[in-house]
């Protein structure tokens, strides 16, 4: 059964290697050389062409790559009222490498406000023909995951829950305004269920002092307070990343340990789960999935090398995973981006399209 309608049964999670000409011009926008309006030129010719490709290699939706962000994050953070970027002492560790030493503060109350990036949708609806125009955005729990407390203006949110409480608002407010932008399918990237999944990420987050399990129940509180009154023709993903930063990661442990949560409680759509290597687990914590509520976008196909899958084995890894969810209610991406940051992973953008090529030929054979 094909689907014709988001999620796909071929899909994508959102980001795509940076071409040369994007680097150049940022690097060119930083050294003064030229224009905001001159970079914007050169990054919409970019997008126009990374949409052409992915409609070439068979895909129904479309995303802008993540060209005009450095950042799968930061840059959508620096566009929220009360929220400050900083210069941190240290980089986010991966493994063995850190990305730049970059953090994020909340010092002022947080509102969605004009941000810049609903005219970025614009643009990719504008040029997307045919195709879905998904726009991607991190998961209100990614806010406050990392910095917690230390990063919350005492003063301003004395209580967390009225931060949680405004955390969740500003969501709300934003899933709206690009649904009024004319977006129908929004994707939140979250990193934190897979932190809540890992007994050593668990292990710092008991040093630091917070509890990974409540953790776990308040990020499912502020994601269904976002999700309240959503349009009924929207679609809104939620996808699952242990890290991605030049082709490493951060966390590893199955989906265990939040998957009750997680897949009974939370209200998106659609569940993008990383399933590409043992890091991930089996696929037993598919069981908690709602039958005929959500979809599952199995990501069985890596962005982190360039060596392609073996078609019979994703096929075969397919029918496993429904054995816990009827096989309807699945489909097939890529495990994550291909370029969470502007550096990106180590792949070559050929070896990029072919993975994306080898999802749409896959699941037109399954489906």
């Amino acid at each position: 059964m094909q689907r014709h309608q988001a999620p796909f049964r071929a899909d994508v999670v959102g980001s795509f290697l940076r071409p040369d000409a994007i680097k150049q011009a940022r690097q060119q926008f930083a050294q003064g050389e030229i224009s905001a309006q001159q970079l914007r030129s050169v990054e919409n010719d970019a997008i126009r062409q990374v949409v052409e490709q992915q409609c070439a290699c068979g895909l129904h939706v479309v995303t802008d790559g993540e060209f005009r962000r450095a950042w799968w994050h930061f840059d959508f953070f620096d566009g929220l009222e009360g929220v400050e970027r900083y210069d941190s002492d240290k980089g986010i560790q991966f493994n063995g490498v850190q990305t730049k030493a970059h953090g994020v503060r909340v010092t002022g109350k947080l509102r969605f406000g004009d941000h810049p990036m609903l005219e970025d949708f614009r643009y990719l609806k504008s040029i997307s023909g045919t195709a879905q125009p998904k726009m991607t955005i991190p998961s209100p729990s990614v806010l406050h995951f990392r910095g917690g407390r230390k990063d919350i203006d005492v003063t301003v949110y004395p209580q967390l829950d009225a931060y949680f409480d405004d955390l969740a608002t500003t969501w709300h407010d934003a899933i709206h305004a690009f649904y009024a932008a004319g977006c129908r399918y929004l994707q939140l990237d979250d990193t934190v269920w897979a932190y809540l999944c890992s007994d050593d990420q668990r292990r710092q987050i008991h040093e630091r002092g917070d509890d990974p399990d409540e953790l776990a129940r308040i990020y499912a509180r502020v994601i269904n307070k976002a999700l309240e009154d959503k349009p009924d023709d929207l679609t809104i993903g939620l996808h699952v990343c242990r890290g991605n930063f030049r082709s490493t990661w951060i966390s590893e442990g199955g989906y265990e340990p939040v998957a009750e949560v997680l897949f009974g409680s939370v209200n998106v759509d659609a569940f993008f789960l990383e399933y590409d290597n043992d890091r991930s687990g089996d696929f037993a914590p598919l069981r908690f999935v709602r039958p005929g509520k959500q979809q599952v976008v199995l990501g069985l196909i890596t962005t982190k090398n360039g060596e392609l899958e073996n078609p019979e084995g994703v096929k075969a890894r397919i029918q496993e995973a429904a054995t816990f969810v009827d096989i309807n209610q699945l489909c097939l991406s890529p495990q994550c981006g291909f370029a969470s940051t502007e550096e990106g992973n180590t792949i070559t953008p050929a070896q990029q399209w072919d993975k994306v090529r080898l999802v749409t030929k896959i699941a037109e054979q399954v489906w």
